[in-house]
């Protein structure tokens, strides 16, 4: 087959036609999703449709090689992403067939002084921020979603809140990969782009949980409990920045977690929300037993008799230490594997270990015939099957062991699961996902054969070619490249380059525009249709993507304005005193 080397300007020789017609795969989706109200998976076939046209008619790509990126696509979104989400709702299955998901309920009414609103933002924002600084691709918003069901919160609100709180750690996810790997692309300081990411970043933490409150509960919940957030959100901003530029840019998503977890253990101490009772009551979580019925429901495991005989128990007994202990250990679990599968160094070295186990497959004849400009193979061309590094395995080994662990202290039958009961129960998982797990494969193939035939890169072209405005809009390509890929760290590689270029034609700081970026990727996230799908699986709401991404769409676009503004001003004498 020959050789194809992807083009900026093949339509009318303009980028700006080109860029244009480019929109087209994206507008299909999200016009097809969020106003004719199609089902995912049937909006995310048109779109990748209407890709292949554009690729082909437009773009010149040969009708082989882009059918051959929307398999590598394909696959890419079967594994690992799909992985990920399906071990993640899995390991939430498995406390619910257990019986300690109630209990799990009752320490999060400990935490937060009773107040489910606040019990919500921990959860979803310093937890969901300590899980995306280890795991990321996905993981957070299934895994703290399911945390939201446990609860008692309704669907829609879980979803919602974890796709917002999911922004404010995604620059430094994954052990800051983003960054990590916009500075190999362009051969800029990491520390320099963490850096000024570590000055923008903090102005979403801090708002983000205020965010949260409104969206779980209104302006009554904002007004009743914005001092607890407000603390919550100051003090991971603030470890955020102080981490970034003084100490590990890596462990930034790690320590600001903690941080602002325990600026809430200390707040409480000298304050306690009001309307705590009201808020259970409007939200439809004012009874354990009510919150049972909604995480039996959604999880769709076990006896409905067994689970009334076990929300009847468990809200007249006493919450022992051991019981307490048991109910959070999936998630102590969670910390622990990952954080020795990507940080542990000591006699062994873990991550470069499991690294090692991962089989790069170069995809057939796509590898050799599309090539760059200098008539080299592309890179991301190169498939990795990761079948050990991948958090989708990592959590399947942990919950495997808490199935065992579950199975082995079940207080004399009181929470009953077998290893095999457990090992089943993914399989349920797996159908009932069927369909989310359709829309992420063919949003992944989508998303691959815009990158492959040049459709992405050439809206970027057409975007940096503003002049010194292009600070402003430097965010908006890491948003349009997050919401195409689904990650912060392949909107990087496909435009920390771009920017860079722009950077230096303009007369702007190339680290800045990289870092706008960065930035402008996390609120991407948003509306990612593969986030969007891996929420609406995680709370049951398949094929009402289209509802969740009117719930999040405005908080995106307005984070985005917030970010443009601020690159903006970081590059002219009015904030460029920010910038180090």
């Amino acid at each position: 087959m020959d050789q194809f080397t992807p083009s900026t300007d093949p339509v009318l020789n303009s980028v700006a036609w080109s860029a244009i017609v480019a929109l087209l795969p994206l507008l299909t989706f999200f016009i097809l999703l969020a106003v004719v109200k199609t089902r995912a998976h049937v909006a995310g076939a048109f779109a990748l449709l209407t890709a292949l046209i554009v690729g082909v008619v437009a773009f010149q790509m040969p009708v082989g090689l882009a059918l051959l990126s929307a398999t590598q696509g394909g696959v890419f979104g079967a594994f690992p992403v799909l992985w990920i989400v399906i071990m993640a709702v899995w390991l939430y299955q498995v406390t619910v067939l257990s019986g300690r998901f109630e209990d799990l309920r009752r320490v999060f009414d400990v935490i937060g002084k009773g107040d489910v609103r606040l019990q919500a933002v921990l959860i979803a924002f310093c937890f969901g921020g300590l899980l995306e600084a280890l795991a990321g691709f996905g993981a957070p918003v299934a895994i703290t979603a399911t945390m939201l069901l446990a609860l008692g919160l309704p669907p829609l609100r879980a979803a919602a809140a974890v796709l917002v709180a999911n922004t404010a750690p995604v620059a430094f996810g994954a052990m800051a990969i983003p960054i990590t790997t916009a500075a190999g692309l362009t051969g800029l300081q990491a520390t320099d782009i963490a850096s000024i990411v570590g000055r923008q970043a903090p102005l979403l933490a801090t708002i983000v949980p205020l965010i949260l409150l409104f969206i779980l509960d209104g302006r009554k919940g904002l007004k009743e409990c914005w001092p607890a957030a407000l603390a919550v959100g100051f003090a991971f901003a603030i470890a955020q920045f102080l981490c970034s530029n003084y100490f590990s840019y890596e462990l930034t998503d790690i320590v600001a977690s903690l941080a602002g977890l325990g600026a809430a253990v200390l707040f409480f101490r000298f304050w306690t929300p009001k309307g705590s009772v009201a808020a259970r009551e409007r939200l439809g979580v004012a009874s354990a037993a009510a919150a049972e019925k909604t995480a039996f429901t959604t999880a769709g495991g076990g006896t409905p008799g067994t689970t009334a005989v076990v929300a009847v128990e468990t809200a007249e007994d006493r919450l022992t230490p051991a019981r307490t202990w048991f109910a959070l250990f999936p998630y102590f679990l969670v910390i622990v594997v990952f954080g020795i599968a990507k940080l542990w160094k000591l006699g062994v070295n873990v991550p470069a270990f499991l690294a090692s186990t991962d089989v790069k497959v170069p995809w057939p004849i796509l590898h050799d015939a599309l090539v760059n400009a200098e008539g080299k193979p592309v890179s991301s061309t190169i498939y990795s099957f990761q079948w050990l590094s991948t958090p989708g395995t990592l959590l399947l080994i942990t919950g495997l062991i808490v199935a065992f662990v579950y199975s082995k202290y079940n207080e004399g039958g009181r929470y009953r699961i077998t290893v095999g009961a457990a090992v089943v129960e993914i399989w349920h998982t797996i159908y009932r996902m069927r369909w989310a797990g359709l829309t992420i494969i063919t949003v992944l193939a989508l998303a691959y054969v815009m990158n492959f035939s040049g459709q992405t890169i050439s809206i970027g072209t057409w975007l940096a070619g503003t002049g010194t405005f292009f600070a402003f809009l430097s965010p908006v390509l890491g948003w349009i490249g997050t919401a195409v890929t689904g990650s912060d760290t392949s909107a990087n590689a496909l435009f920390a380059k771009l920017q860079q270029t722009a950077g230096l034609k303009a007369g702007i700081d190339p680290n800045l525009l990289v870092a706008g970026n960065t930035s402008g990727g996390v609120v991407g996230k948003l509306i990612s249709p593969q986030n969007l799908a891996i929420a609406a699986s995680a709370v049951n709401l398949e094929g009402q993507e289209s509802v969740i991404l009117r719930k999040v769409v405005g908080w995106s676009v307005a984070l985005l304005l917030v970010l443009c503004t601020l690159s903006y001003l970081q590059s002219t004498p009015i904030l460029g005193w920010m910038l180090p």
